[in-house]
């Protein structure tokens, strides 16, 4: 799910097209802060991106590409692939899953064995952020909160609270020319950063459970092109779990996302799973 908040600017086009829109973009002669800020601003206006990334965590590994809308909450079509760690040897490892992100669930699709052998004949898992928030407490509290608000905009603003950032020249991202940022960000500060609706003990209680993950700093690399437009985005920590690692690509902004819910004929509720 962290993954979910992956390269290309909004129009495809030759070298020379580039390198004339690079001319004109507002990131030259710009302060990294002030380059961030018109990021933000222009990256939330697009209200839609395709995403493509991979996330590494100790030795769990998922690539997910797909589709997300933010103009209204979070939507998105995803396919996600998991490999490792907790689903080693798993009947899922390695074989893609569809979710479906809407703004009061996620729905995840565990294919014909888990039908057969756990879902009672369905194939749809719905995992409503209501109910997560109930059941896990302040960090389910924080999953509600980014499921329904994230979208690439906040990962440019929480470069931007910090204060310290630094750019570190042009690259390629995918044929695509744009500027690279970096900055750290304390880890007891993220939800406090990017969270809208927790209350005050939720964010204490969270930032509790944070410092004893072992997450001290992050590091966020962010990639803007010559339409102010976020193309890339790596996060990377270490914790006491392992090494975080994700980078994600968006690409053709403002592309149309449709999500269906999955037949509640097809789909079991996570809370009636663990009650069982």
């Amino acid at each position: 799910m962290v993954g979910l908040t992956a390269c290309g600017s909004e129009k495809s086009g030759d070298d020379k097209a580039s390198d004339k829109a690079s001319d004109k973009s507002g990131q030259s002669g710009m302060s990294p802060l002030a380059a961030l800020k018109l990021a933000s601003q222009q990256t939330d206006k697009k209200n839609s991106a395709k995403v493509e990334g991979t996330t590494k965590m100790g030795e769990q590994n998922s690539q997910m590409s797909g589709s997300m809308d933010w103009a209204n909450g979070i939507r998105a079509n995803m396919s996600i692939t998991q490999s490792g760690g907790a689903v080693a040897s798993s009947p899922i490892e390695g074989k893609p899953m569809d979710a479906r992100y809407t703004p009061d669930a996620m729905y995840l699709n565990m294919g014909d064995e888990f039908a057969a052998q756990a879902g009672g004949g369905k194939h749809w898992v719905k995992y409503d952020y209501d109910v997560l928030a109930e059941k896990a407490g302040p960090s389910g509290a924080f999953l509600k909160d980014q499921m329904q608000n994230n979208n690439p905009s906040r990962s440019v603003e929480l470069l931007l609270a910090t204060g310290k950032v630094k750019s570190v020249g042009t690259e390629d991202v995918k044929g695509v020319k744009a500027t690279h940022y970096t900055g750290t960000v304390n880890v007891s500060e993220i939800a406090k950063m990017q969270s809208k609706e927790l209350s005050q003990s939720d964010l204490d209680a969270l930032q509790k459970q944070l410092e004893s993950s072992g997450m001290d700093t992050e590091t966020i690399d962010l990639w803007v092109d010559d339409q102010n437009l976020l193309v890339k985005k790596r996060e990377q920590a270490e914790s006491n779990n392992g090494a975080y690692d994700s980078t994600v690509y968006y690409t053709d902004y403002g592309t149309s996302v449709t999500v269906e819910e999955p037949s509640s004929s097809d789909t079991v509720d996570f809370q009636d799973m663990l009650q069982q």
